[in-house]
């Protein structure tokens, strides 16, 4: 990123959370149909439906795919229930349309804001209607203060659901050394730079360090033969991991959010390389499209062109 998208990127980064703006943009009966459109490339809908609907129709492209019910930081165990078993039913809807692809979700999404055990609980129950159906489960890595809680609860269920993976934070100083246990762990890791505003002290910004630092990452697992899933939309940084021969190596695929650089993924999937596409549905929208354009500035060009045009087409570059 240059200068100016580093500082926009912080910008949205630091209004992610301000549940004021959030409950201004999502309530507003002017500004919510505005916005639609642009909303529209990047999560599938609000209903399990629209989200099974979006991964079949990729899926029947060739792509892998991914699906997430949207939320995190649940307070009520109620709806931590509620969650889960919503997590149960897209994976067996997904088995039933014999999709075989992923479900990712956030531990704070099920239980873990409540408390670890609770967590687990739900992930536990979640991974046996995964293991039942022959999905897989990915763990999404949240902020920085629930790393210890999020990684402690996922080596603990790998010891018993070889389906589970996770996902770790590249960015943030302490992975090195997290990354050398995981290797440890059957599960799918899925790299990621990192999408969360964290303090300089403790992580990387974006930079070449950082593109270096990924290399690095992926190289590791594939000298392990570990299973990986490369989760970004860097073009400049893909190319150099093709060009070092990392993206064509066994149990390794390309991973990228739905509505993200499509051309650039249809790409790589004609050129034989493994593509997966990450899907996303439900009404906790503001946070996800925040973070996707911060993560990747470009983004706000296709979301404002959406709106003003009133574009429809989600498979658009697919």
């Amino acid at each position: 990123m240059v200068a100016e998208e580093i500082r926009f990127s912080n910008a949205l980064k630091s209004i992610a959370r301000n549940q004021e703006i959030k409950r201004s943009v999502q309530n507003s009966k002017e500004l919510y149909p505005l916005l639609k459109n642009g909303i529209n490339r990047f999560v599938a809908g609000q209903t399990r439906k629209e989200g099974i609907e979006r991964v079949s129709h990729l899926y029947s492209k060739g792509y892998q795919v991914s699906l997430e019910f949207i939320g995190e930081n649940t307070i009520s165990e109620s709806e931590c229930r509620l969650a889960k078993s919503e997590f149960i039913e897209i994976i067996k809807e997904l088995g039933a349309n014999q999709i075989r692809g992923t479900v990712c979700l956030d531990l704070s999404h099920i239980g873990m804001m409540i408390s670890s055990s609770l967590a687990y609980s739900h992930l536990e129950e979640v991974a046996i209607a995964a293991q039942e159906n022959d999905i897989n489960l990915i763990l999404g890595m949240e902020e920085s203060d629930k790393t210890n809680k999020i990684l402690s609860i996922y080596k603990d269920i790998s010891k018993i659901h070889t389906n589970v993976g996770i996902t770790l934070q590249v960015h943030l100083h302490r992975s090195l050394s997290d990354l050398k246990e995981l290797l440890r762990l059957p599960g799918k890791i899925r790299l990621v730079k990192g999408a969360y505003q964290e303090p300089a002290e403790i992580s990387i910004p974006r930079s070449e360090e950082l593109n270096e630092r990924y290399i690095e990452f992926t190289s590791m697992c594939i000298e392990n033969e570990h299973p990986i899933s490369i989760a970004t939309h860097d073009e400049h940084l893909l190319m150099d991991l093709k060009a070092r021969g990392l993206l064509t190596s066994l149990n390794t695929e390309v991973e990228m959010l739905d509505g993200v650089c499509p051309s650039l993924l249809k790409t790589l999937k004609e050129e034989g390389i493994q593509t997966k596409v990450y899907v996303t549905y439900g009404t906790e929208w503001y946070l996800y499209l925040v973070h996707r354009i911060a993560e990747y500035p470009q983004n706000i060009y296709t979301f404002i062109t959406d709106i003003i045009e009133q574009n429809n087409d989600r498979m658009n570059g697919y």
